[in-house]
């Protein structure tokens, strides 16, 4: 009915092309978070442990916890973790990335509580997006944190708010060079050295230079990097399809779908589709602000997405009930899908619901 391909190879060239854009002692921290954008974390987990990255990244410890019952070895850091889960950390072996006192404060006493000494951490700092993180006029209290703590600081990073803006971007200079005064802070401060990354996807293309000893990727493994000419280098690692469940015709002036969401200007073919915004397929994906290709014919969606269905206009497109639809693939991508809805390939991907069957391709 419904399934979502991922192709091992295109992940293993993405792999590879973004390996070769990174100096040789430069550990690569692949990011799986949200179910590795929507695909198949523990899958693309085990792939990329293979493949030889240094460690693996999500948002939330349930995300590692479900990577290490799976048998996943290497480090996993996880973004943004939550009080009230700290103790899955430590029962599953996860570095938190530290990013407020109140964190900081809460793991360090049920360290000591457990007594467990030299736990890896890694501190998240604010330099300009304004999510999460510490200060820099916080570095002072932190570097006396860091000393005679039950933590080993294994890293300290921050992250650019506008990394594929072009390079002349007074802001992402201004985040650049807040980081480098933080790292010469840390080196001045701390007995023990950690390491120091600053870039995602698209900052590893646009400031290759500033890739320090860690670089942060995951979307460019999914074969995007928000930039037409680095997308090109890339293959995309997940197809779309669907098929058509039902086709009928409609006479000028009927309406389709709910709360008459489109009035047909003259005789229409109309192909029902057994996907909708439960499956990922949102609101915003109506009024043909989407298009599927049937047959390599493009079709548009015709008034408002359903729940658990989708209209098309087939008009002229020679197809029948069973045919195959696609959504998105290497050639008609994930950008193209989402540019008429006005978001982005990661909403698009991640987005994608459990309904729809997930397909291990070489």
């Amino acid at each position: 009915m419904n399934t979502l391909r991922l192709h091992l190879s295109h992940l293993d060239h993405n792999y590879k092309v973004i390996r070769s854009l990174m100096n040789p002692n430069t550990e690569f921290i692949a990011v799986v978070k949200a179910n590795a954008y929507g695909s198949n974390a523990v899958v693309i987990a085990k792939q990329l442990e293979k493949l030889g990255v240094n460690a693996l990244a999500v948002a939330y410890a349930q995300e590692g916890k479900i990577l290490r019952t799976a048998g996943i070895k290497i480090p996993i850091l996880v973004f943004y973790p939550q009080i009230e889960g700290l103790s899955t950390l430590l029962e599953f072996g996860l570095e938190p990335c530290l990013y407020s006192a109140n964190l900081l404060i809460a793991f360090r006493s049920l360290l000591e509580k457990r007594q467990q000494d030299s736990y890896s951490v890694h501190i998240k700092y604010n330099t300009g997006l304004n999510r999460v993180g510490f200060t820099q006029e916080q570095t002072p209290w932190l570097l006396e944190q860091l000393q005679e703590s039950p933590f080993h600081l294994k890293s300290v990073y921050s992250h650019l708010a506008a990394s594929e803006v072009d390079k002349d971007d007074p802001l992402s200079k201004k985040q650049i060079q807040a980081f480098l005064s933080l790292k010469k802070q840390y080196e001045l401060g701390l007995n023990e050295k950690p390491k120091f990354h600053l870039l995602n996807s698209s900052g590893l293309f646009n400031y290759p230079e500033y890739q320090f000893d860690a670089v942060r990727c995951g979307i460019a493994l999914h074969g995007y990097v928000n930039k037409k000419m680095w997308d090109q280098k890339l293959k995309p690692f997940a197809s779309l399809t669907s098929k058509i469940c039902q086709i009928h015709q409609v006479k000028k002036g009927d309406f389709v779908g709910y709360n008459h969401g489109w009035k047909a200007p003259k005789e229409a073919t109309i192909a029902c589709l057994p996907i909708g915004h439960a499956d990922g397929i949102g609101r915003h994906f109506g009024h043909g602000k989407a298009q599927v290709s049937i047959g390599n014919k493009k079709a548009p969606t015709v008034g408002n997405i359903c729940m658990d269905m989708l209209m098309v206009d087939i008009s002229g497109i020679k197809c029948k009930e069973g045919d195959e639809v696609v959504f998105f693939d290497k050639s008609a991508t994930a950008n193209l899908f989402a540019k008429g809805a006005a978001t982005i390939s990661y909403e698009v991907l991640t987005s994608l619901g459990n309904r729809i069957e997930r397909i291990i391709e070489p």
